[in-house]
């Protein structure tokens, strides 16, 4: 039994140090925004922003005032207001008054075989007008020369598509706390840093700022091909990436930031949605992430507490590369290295929403999203 132990600990610690210094290394070489200098006036194509709006009138005003203050020449941002109850409609409208670039689109009634987000894109984008799409959300704040920086950042790279890691608004330490381990898990599990790899499968798509070129985008389908897709945003980068073209990932956090969610019960109920759903519906999947977390997260500090010898040795590495790991993940969102220790809790937090994910879309047999109910059995035919 003690050679078992120290098997398993040391299992643990050679994947913690081979897939962290993977990530630490493959993470490193994504180009910072700040590092693109502002394109040219001349160098600036057409871009046409679109997001969809559902009863966002607590949020989108003030970032809203910062996407029509952009520096940029040449640009147009088309809002949807998907059957919003609230006052999003009258925001929308008022901002119009005051700038033309902005396009409002009204949808009053969701077709059958649509969740709502993709149609709400999918609207937007019939009436872009751009050489490239920027899709983003009702609640992302910008940057004034942010479109001038990612325009040079594609043309540069010769990227067809462009997701950017973007900066969190976080309040409070449970905020901190579940949004850190939540960007480990998803730079550790999902390797993004590999989508810019035509060799790899690895893709990659973010909700708040995913910009394509229009031929890319009416090639792969568009949001047309994404009607059924939860994690439409991913999903998007999925099909770039095996249609061929050439996907682009970047960070910038000082130029791209939101308030994901006030408190982290409402990040809680924001991902129960999503995160069954990312994890293809299946239960096997669900059950592997949750395995998969707790060896990598808990484990090693029940290690270094309860055992002796070599295997106690081999969970300090473990619980050491974790902590670096994570202490960098936070210097990168401008939060204090010491949430690193925070790594089992961030695991329990993330464990109960994909339990309470997966039982309560079972329970319900789908997913309510922005107001409409979906069965189970058809999002995962019109899973991409």
């Amino acid at each position: 039994m003690h050679y078992f132990w120290i098997a398993l600990f040391g299992a643990i610690a050679a994947a913690w140090i081979v897939q962290a210094g993977r990530a630490a290394i493959g993470m490193s070489r994504v180009p910072r925004l700040r590092d693109s200098l502002p394109a040219a006036d001349d160098d600036c194509p057409l871009i046409s922003v679109i997001f969809g709006a559902r009863d966002e009138a607590e949020k989108l005003a003030p970032a809203l005032a910062t996407l029509l203050a952009q520096d940029y020449p040449r640009y147009e941002v088309i809002a949807v207001n998907d059957r919003s109850q609230d006052a999003t409609g009258s925001i929308l409208r008022e901002f119009a008054r005051k700038n033309d670039r902005l396009k409002i689109v009204d949808v009053t009634e969701l077709p059958a075989g649509w969740l709502g987000k993709p149609h709400a894109l999918a609207l937007g984008a019939d009436k872009a007008t751009g050489e490239w799409l920027l899709f983003t959300d009702a609640d992302v704040h910008f940057a004034p020369d942010t479109l001038r920086r990612a325009a040079r950042l594609v043309r540069d790279r010769g990227w067809d598509h462009l997701s950017l890691f973007t900066g969190f608004d976080m309040h409070g330490f449970w905020e901190r706390v579940t949004l850190t381990y939540f960007t480990v898990g998803f730079i550790l599990g999902n390797e993004p840093w590999l989508a810019t790899n035509p060799r790899s499968q690895r893709y990659v798509g973010i909700g708040a700022f995913q910009l394509v070129r229009r031929e890319v985008y009416d090639a792969v389908g568009g949001h047309r091909a994404l009607a059924m897709e939860v994690v439409e945003d991913m999903k998007l980068g999925k099909l770039i990436k095996k249609g061929g073209f050439r996907s682009g990932l970047g960070s910038a956090a000082e130029y791209v930031w939101l308030r994901w969610y006030s408190g982290a019960g409402n990040i809680v109920r924001g991902l129960t949605k999503n995160m069954f759903a990312a994890l293809s519906f299946s239960v096997p999947s669900a059950l592997y992430h949750l395995g998969q977390m707790f060896f990598a997260s808990t484990v090693p500090f029940l290690g270094l507490a309860l055992a002796s010898g070599w295997a106690r040795v081999f969970a300090a590495v473990s619980v050491a590369v974790m902590v670096l790991f994570h202490a960098g993940a936070c210097r990168r969102m401008k939060v204090s290295s010491w949430y690193a220790l925070t790594d089992p809790l961030g695991m329990l937090i993330l464990s109960y929403i994909v339990v309470r994910s997966m039982i309560v879309t079972l329970a319900r047999g789908g997913v309510v999203w922005r107001g409409t109910f979906y069965p189970i059995e058809e999002l995962r035919r019109g899973s991409v």
